[in-house]
């Protein structure tokens, strides 16, 4: 019996006993929560809450919304064409589509990737006193062995025990800290506070995010998922992005925004703050949901650039295709270097989400056009199209936000790579626009 069918209840099973197999049967949108739920996010919380307070709590009440939203759009594109994201777009676009729908993706879960791994690596070290340096590179062999050894099954376990235990210890620690709850309803009246637009970005970038909607289709297959399956990934949708990862960013956000009043605090020095203010047990519980976000984001993210290379060369998108496993060894220990950067890591993961936001509306464009095209059998309905045209529109408006700060004091190299990454991207939105407009008029 495989998972599949165990979730495939009759109609007269009784809503208990659907419910229990959809319990036991999620898994997928996990590992986009796993992504989502990690130390990039941590840092936009963070540094939301100790700079502006309660002010962006509606931000982060969207971002939830947004991020389920998101990733149902990416479900109905994978359940009903049944095949990965890339190979879909070079059959119904074209060849030089789907090579920039992979390089946007390759390059956001890239950067993202090294950051990341500074951040399990400076964590591992606070806790253990090893130096970060040597978990950089257990962490890459550990990512290498169990990847290439067990596959997505490995990945996904993890990510569903790891994402639990955090939102576990993020929600534990609302216990100990002192919230505020008329400035915490204030915080949900949209403004963003000069200095804002950046952090805002960042928040969002973590709930809707090009690696999250790109792997999707591809953690469905491994999953052997079929349009049979749509209720039980509707249901995982829900269950990990609208309720898990809200609670998480939630959590986070009334903390450090009840608390923490400096903007220099690192990821790791926001967890040590809490000590002496409201207690150790805030800080150990902080500090460990800190490591567990860290860890399950890094294996999630590791497999996003193997996923859409692999299916854009026309390799499997299993380990029993040995070419596939060598791309998985091959991004894990290439996450090794993250260890050995410099700088504080606070700012970074910030700037790696809201770069992330860059790339993430032509994906959007990109699952919009073929859910409303004849890639799938049953195009989206109105609602569908108004959310995620309502989508586009939030994460192109802050994208463009975010590339004005960067080139508001002058072009350096990071910000015309910004800026030019952002005109490449803008454009080709334009010429999918003209063409989807141009296939409804004939």
């Amino acid at each position: 019996m495989t998972d599949t069918d165990v979730t495939r209840t009759s109609p007269d099973s009784g809503l208990t006993a659907r419910i229990e197999g959809y319990l036991s049967g999620m898994g997928p949108s996990w590992v986009a929560g796993a992504i989502a739920a990690g130390p990039a996010t941590i840092a936009s919380l963070v540094t939301a809450g100790a700079l502006f307070g309660y002010q962006l709590l509606w931000v982060v009440v969207l971002s939830a919304g947004a991020g389920a939203l998101a990733q149902y759009l990416a479900m109905r594109l994978g359940l009903l064409t049944e095949r990965g994201i890339v190979a879909v777009v070079e059959d119904h676009l074209g060849e030089w589509w789907a090579w920039l729908l992979v390089a946007d993706a390759v390059i956001a879960a890239g950067v993202a990737q090294l950051v990341i791994m500074k951040t399990v690596a400076t964590v591992s070290a606070t806790v253990t006193g090893i130096d970060a340096r040597i978990w950089g590179v257990v962490w890459a062999l550990v990512l290498a062995v169990g990847l290439a050894g067990r596959g997505y099954r490995f990945l996904e376990l993890a990510a569903k025990v790891l994402v639990a235990g955090v939102v576990l210890a993020f929600a534990a620690s609302l216990f100990v800290v002192p919230i505020d709850p008329g400035a915490a309803v204030a915080g949900l009246v949209p403004s963003v506070p000069s200095g804002g637009a950046l952090v805002a970005a960042g928040i969002l970038g973590g709930a809707v995010h090009i690696t999250l909607i790109t792997m999707h289709s591809y953690t469905m297959r491994s999953r052997g998922w079929t349009r049979d399956d749509y209720d039980l990934a509707t249901f995982d949708v829900g269950a990990s992005m609208l309720v898990a990862f809200g609670v998480y960013s939630l959590a986070i956000f009334l903390v450090t925004a009840s608390v923490l009043t400096s903007a220099d605090l690192s990821t790791v020095g926001a967890a040590q703050a809490l000590g002496p203010l409201v207690g150790p047990s805030a800080k150990w519980l902080f500090l460990l949901g800190l490591w567990g976000a860290a860890v399950s984001t890094l294996g999630g993210n590791t497999i996003v650039p193997p996923f859409l290379l692999a299916d854009k060369l026309g390799w499997g998108t299993t380990i029993e295709d040995s070419r596939y496993r060598w791309l998985l060894v091959a991004a894990a220990l290439l996450s090794a270097p993250g260890a050995f950067i410099g700088g504080a890591v606070l700012g970074q993961l910030v700037l790696v989400l809201a770069l992330g936001t860059v790339g993430t509306p032509f994906a959007i464009a990109i699952v919009l056009y073929l859910l409303n095209s004849g890639a799938v059998p049953d195009r989206n309905s109105t609602l569908a199209n108004v959310g995620g045209v309502a989508l586009l529109l939030v994460t192109g408006g802050l994208a463009a936000n975010f590339v004005r700060s960067q080139v508001a004091g002058g072009v350096s190299p990071l910000a015309g790579f910004v800026l030019a990454f952002a005109v490449a991207l803008a454009l080709a939105m334009v010429g999918l626009a003209g063409k989807f407009a141009s296939e409804e008029l004939v």
